[in-house]
């Protein structure tokens, strides 16, 4: 191999390990989006009942609670 085929050659190794590196990246980036999003859900779903928790409270302080 001469010394330009070389130089391809190695060009060509670096631009497919920068390619990897990129793929890996952005599925790291895709995997870390996923679960910032199953965390929003899981909040949002908590958010109601806890919404209620603060109002049944409220409502017991100050007598309007449910008679039990």
């Amino acid at each position: 191999m001469d010394k330009s085929q070389n130089t391809c050659f190695q060009a060509g190794q670096a631009k497919g390990q920068t390619q990897e590196k990129a793929s890996n990246l952005m599925e790291k980036a895709g995997n870390a989006g996923q679960s910032a999003k199953e965390t929003c859900l899981e909040a949002g779903k908590q958010v109601p009942a806890k919404a209620q928790g603060a109002a049944n409270t409220a409502k017991d302080a100050v007598g309007l609670g449910a008679k039990k």
